[in-house]
């Protein structure tokens, strides 16, 4: 089993039943779908603390016994009363009504006798076997609220009169008249009666609590909350409110969304707690606390959006929770930390905060459950899925997805399945694991190398590269006085630098080298082209650069490499191209490398002597060579082609070919090679038919 877990102000909320996580599932669906089931995952993690804790549309109160074995709640539809057996953690029984549950009052410690205030006017007292006695009040009530020594049932109502309905007696007796004015619906929302010296209060549409002793039946005082730079205060309504056991403490809550803390000894409130939504209240519960991080009571504020849980000293923010539907009611369970929320939803949320309180004695098993969920984190809802952006959408070639129920649009883009988008992502990037491995790779590199010791040298601000050139080679003869074993030289030891007959060379702006004259061109013909021992780690900072971590071999600096350079014409146009083509020996060309491991082995096994490379052959042994090579073809990676071959040899041609022109045969030897030229004096050649050159061909003939 797992629970929903929200982390508001750092403290953990479980969400025990009424959440996505345990949803219901109709019977009929369950018993058809019963094998399928197993596959939701959402099913198999459900939990349910209380079996049918639901009501087919909403809930609408919430009521916990005194004796803290039931729990009692009105919904509809149609309009039903149930009552829930902690012990048996089900439902006890239900029971329909007539109208709509406004408000009710458990009369009992269990839930044996109680009474309700309907939508129809109606007050119904219900026993322990059904429907005991049923009456109905002039106008439409609010709350009700029952006042234990006097046996007085206390109804307020869209008037301006507080019904008082004696249950010892059974009749109605005077009604407490507020000062409200009746026109326009107005009337008295709230009532609440203090548990420690039943004084009598009660929440109105002008903006006042009034308070009143059932003993004299007479009003004691008026307060007229005002919420400090607020407009709104002209016009507000007494939504909620509630005493503290103390007697002293009083929470009141307004139309506007703000709680007021009040001491019964001031009129002026102790602070002013917002809710920020701008809703009524609607409930009211001082939470006292048992356990707790820090001990201390806490206020439990709700509207229709939002429970607030906040310290009652100085209104500090403990916590809060935003339920999926609108909410009607709460009701915090006794001494713990749970607390159950009537809603607009079809099954009433169970909420169990440990920094709250324990868990009651009837579920002590959820003390251990979140034990094991600090242990072992539950999945988050979005573990398995990628949230991807149109772009990204894109480039994976998803975009015909826009639309189907692959895709869950959410914000500025869509959530994705996991394994599609990692299935996605390997096709159109299948080298994206060798791009990881070579970054991290280089990323070690970049760390191992930022962790090494090297030296900083400050720049002047006047001729920096001339400096920069000066310490290097300081640095450079430091270094092999060093590993030679020597005495460091006078010229290493701070040098032109530190010197103060030059000291204006690097501190006087007029002495700055200017590279742009033709002076200092003709001193420096050539620019060094090799990588600089050194990188710029400031803007007047340099630092060296070991000489192993600069050579990448993509630099030729030995006459071991060979430079091919190729120019070509292409088209029509005159575009010359060059490419230079560089292989470094035993490095970038592979293909030699089984070769000079060969020349290697055949020089240890043999006595022969050792041949020598392209490059130790002196001129005349590359000339040679060259003349002795017949027939070889070699081409360059431009495009062109060189062909090498010896001229004779080869027909019996040469200009021999013209002495078939007039007859004259014998002058075919005079162009002709050698052979042919030492078979005619020896025995006259082998005439050969061949075709005249001149026009008059038929004439010959």
């Amino acid at each position: 089993m797992s629970l929903q877990v929200q982390n508001a102000n750092n403290v953990k909320i479980y969400t025990v039943s009424g959440s996505k996580g345990s949803r219901s599932i109709p019977d009929w669906l369950a018993r058809r779908n019963k094998k399928s089931l197993k596959n939701d995952l959402d099913w198999r993690h459900r939990i349910e603390l209380i079996q049918d804790f639901e009501f087919p549309e909403a809930s609408l109160k919430l009521r916990t016994t005194r004796d803290g074995k039931f729990v009692m709640a009105t919904g509809v539809y149609k309009p039903q009363m149930r009552v829930y057996e902690y012990a048996e953690m089900s439902m006890k029984f239900d029971r329909h009504t007539d109208a709509e549950n406004v408000d009710f009052q458990i009369l009992s410690d269990d839930w044996t006798k109680t009474v309700h205030l309907q939508a129809d006017r109606s007050v119904e007292f219900q026993a322990q076997g059904g429907l005991h006695f049923k009456t109905r009040i002039p106008k439409f009530g609010r709350s009700i609220n029952y006042h234990s020594p006097s046996c007085d049932l206390l109804v307020t109502a869209s008037s301006n009169e507080i019904y008082r309905l004696n249950l010892e007696q059974g009749r109605f007796l005077n009604s407490l008249v507020t000062d409200v004015d009746p026109t326009g619906g107005n009337g008295v929302n709230c009532g609440e009666i203090n548990p420690a010296h039943l004084l009598y209060g009660c929440g109105t549409d002008a903006g006042t609590v009034e308070f009143w002793d059932l003993r004299v039946r007479g009003r004691v005082g008026i307060l007229a909350p005002s919420i400090p730079e607020n407009e709104l205060s002209s016009s507000l309504k007494i939504s909620a409110m509630k005493f503290r056991d103390d007697g002293l403490s009083m929470a009141v809550g307004t139309s506007t969304g703000h709680v007021l803390m009040y001491d019964l000894r001031s009129n002026v409130p102790l602070y002013v707690k917002d809710h920020q939504y701008g809703f009524p209240i609607k409930s009211l519960t001082f939470h006292e606390g048992s356990q707790g991080e820090d001990g201390r009571s806490k206020v439990v504020s709700a509207d229709c959006k939002i429970i607030k849980i906040w310290d009652r000293e100085d209104g500090k923010n403990f916590t809060s929770i935003e339920p999926v539907n609108d909410i009607n009611d709460v009701c915090v369970v006794n001494d713990s930390g749970l607390m159950f929320v009537a809603n607009e939803g079809i099954q009433m949320q169970s909420y169990y905060i440990p920094a709250l309180g324990p868990a009651p004695k009837w579920c002590s098993f959820l003390d251990s459950l979140t034990e094991e969920l600090e242990e072992n984190p539950v999945q988050n809802i979005y573990d398995d899925y990628k949230f991807v952006s149109r772009k990204e959408l894109a480039s994976l070639g998803l975009d015909h997805l826009v639309g189907s129920a692959v895709l869950k649009p959410y914000m500025h883009g869509f959530f994705i399945d996991l394994r599609l988008y990692d299935k996605a992502k390997a096709i159109a990037n299948p080298f994206a694991y060798a791009d990881y491995r070579e970054r991290e790779a280089k990323e070690k590199l970049a760390k191992e190398a930022g962790s090494r010791i090297r030296a900083t040298m400050k720049l002047p601000k006047v001729n920096k590269q001339l400096a920069t050139k000066m310490m290097l080679d300081e640095a450079k003869a430091r270094r092999k006085a060093t590993a030679a074993g020597e005495e460091t030289p006078a010229a290493a030891e701070g040098g032109a630098l530190k010197d103060n007959r030059f000291a204006d060379l690097f501190i006087n702006p007029d002495f700055q080298v200017d590279e742009g004259t033709n002076e200092y061109k003709l001193l420096n013909p050539v620019q060094s082209t090799k990588k600089p021992s050194y990188r710029i780690v400031g803007e007047d900072e340099i630092e060296e650069v070991s000489e192993g971590s600069q050579s990448d071999g993509s630099d030729v600096d030995s006459d071991e490499d060979l430079v091919r350079v190729s120019t070509y014409k292409s088209g029509s146009g005159n575009k010359k191209s060059e490419q230079i083509t560089s292989i470094r020996s035993g490095i970038k060309d592979r293909k030699r490398i089984p070769k000079m491991e060969a020349l290697k082995q055949q020089a240890n096994n043999s006595t022969a002597p050792i041949l020598k490379s392209q490059v130790q052959r002196s001129f005349a042994e590359r000339v040679a060579k060259d003349r002795s090579a017949a027939n070889t073809i070699s081409r360059s990676t431009g495009g062109g082609m060189e062909m090498t071959f010896n001229v004779g040899g080869g027909r019996g041609g040469g200009r021999g070919g013209r002495g078939g022109r007039g007859g004259r045969g014998g002058r075919g030897g005079r162009g002709g090679a050698s052979s042919s030229s030492s078979s005619s004096r020896t025995g006259g050649p082998e005439r050969r038919e061949r075709r005249s050159a001149g026009r008059n061909t038929i004439r010959n003939l």
